[in-house]
């Protein structure tokens, strides 16, 4: 019986031949993660349900990256807590501050979440791993106790809608700009608790990089997953990093799918979202002058090396504007020992940059880069509620690291070319 990439890898995982839309099912979990602000309370779950040991201490990794290095007391607590659990479960994949990232670009680099896995994390863009053809979601930290307990979690299979990208993308396009394409022709509840699966041969020819930020903004259209089937760019990535073995699988030719999208990008332009959403997109070109505050480059969805690389692309012989703040976070250790030595450090300070340890910080409004009343910033990262990066009165722009830079250069959110 045909099956879509996701309904394969949770039928193989429920011992199961095949599996349909919307049944429920219990499956295997080969990794599962939490991070300072969820894991505490699955941590207290975890124990309140009288629990010894998780199932599999290399399965299970604690990343504290939200608020880290601590900003005060009250996250200082929280990664204690994760600090002693992952001391008394003896937990192989703890990471201390010099040693954390991101979590979402922490793991892959690691080796940790590979292709055919089945994936949960109680974080929302945990679904970043559908990037390696891993089906990978987030859950609520109860379900990651559970998880933690017994090696497995129910899911309902969820229905699956097929996205063809076709076409050469244009310079300064890439897969930030496909998937707030995407968002803004869905809307953010568009593929509410469905696999979004990525195909075309515009995704054929993504870089690694540019396939996880997809994948990542998943969620922002509602998704359970975003995945897309693993080749020889997949290989090339997990075949050195790889700490155990893994599996590819790929949809049957005749799958049957909810909904297929096909759309030609070889003319999308940057794309930014206006608040105070994901969804609210618009070609850059098509903006009023906008001025801004503040430019984030980093985060789980654009913080990786070659996101980095574009930015100072952008900023080399310019300076950021007067009135700007321009915060550049490496998203892992590695990326970050990387970039300084590629001298992509010297270009950032020499534009009069920022640079910062690996932390989700600004992200989620959380440090290294708070808001104030009024203010606007264009970012990198995956979200733009209301207050998402501090003030309930301040403005967040989503844009591609490229966009990101060009406009702190020019002090309002302006395209590449046009400096």
């Amino acid at each position: 019986m045909s099956m879509t990439i996701s309904e394969k890898i949770l039928a193989t995982h429920a011992d199961r031949v095949d599996v349909r839309p919307d049944e429920l099912i219990e499956a295997r979990i080969d990794f599962a993660l939490g991070n300072d602000i969820t894991a505490p309370l699955a941590i207290e779950a975890f124990h309140r349900a009288g629990a010894k040991e998780v199932f599999d201490r290399e399965r299970v990794a604690m990343v504290p990256d939200h608020f880290t290095p601590n900003k005060d007391i009250a996250s200082a607590m929280q990664v204690k807590i994760l600090r002693d659990f992952a001391k008394e479960q003896r937990l192989t994949f703890f990471y201390e501050v010099g040693r954390m990232g991101v979590e979402h670009a922490l793991l892959p680099e690691q080796g940790l979440v590979l292709p055919g896995d089945v994936v949960v994390g109680a974080d929302s863009h945990t679904c970043t791993y559908g990037a390696l053809g891993a089906f990978a979601t987030g859950v609520g930290s109860t379900d990651l106790a559970a998880a933690m307990i017994t090696g497995k979690l129910w899911f309902k299979v969820p229905r699956s809608l097929k996205f063809i990208y076709r076409g050469k993308r244009r310079p300064w396009v890439g897969g930030k700009d496909l998937i707030l394409y995407t968002i803004g022709r869905l809307g953010v509840d568009g593929a509410r608790y469905r696999a979004m699966e990525f195909t075309g041969d515009a995704i054929d020819a993504l870089p690694m990089t540019d396939r996880f930020t997809m994948s990542n903004m998943a969620i922002e259209a509602g998704a359970k997953v975003g995945i897309i089937a693993p080749d020889t760019i997949t290989e090339q990535y997990v075949k050195e990093r790889a700490k155990r073995g893994y599996e590819f699988y790929s949809s049957d030719s005749d799958a049957s799918y909810e909904a297929v999208y096909d759309w030609d990008v070889s003319e999308l332009e940057p794309m930014v979202a206006l608040p105070h959403s994901p969804g609210n997109v618009r070609p850059v070109t098509e903006l009023p002058e906008i001025r801004i505050q503040q430019a984030i480059i980093g985060s789980c969805t654009n913080g990786r090396l070659e996101d980095l690389r574009e930015a100072a692309n952008v900023l080399k012989g310019r300076k950021i504007a007067p009135d700007v703040r321009c915060i550049v976070i490496p998203a892992t250790q590695e990326i970050y020992r990387k970039a300084m030595e590629e001298g992509l450090f010297q270009i950032f300070l020499d534009a009069e940059a920022a640079v910062s340890t690996p932390t989700c910080g600004p992200c989620l409004g959380g440090h290294m880069g708070v808001l104030a009343a009024g203010e606007r910033a264009v970012s990198t990262t995956n979200r733009n509620f209301p207050g998402r990066m501090g003030h309930i009165e301040s403005e967040v722009y989503l844009t591609n690291p490229a966009v990101a830079a060009a406009s702190a250069v020019a002090g309002r959110i302006v395209h590449p070319d046009d400096l």
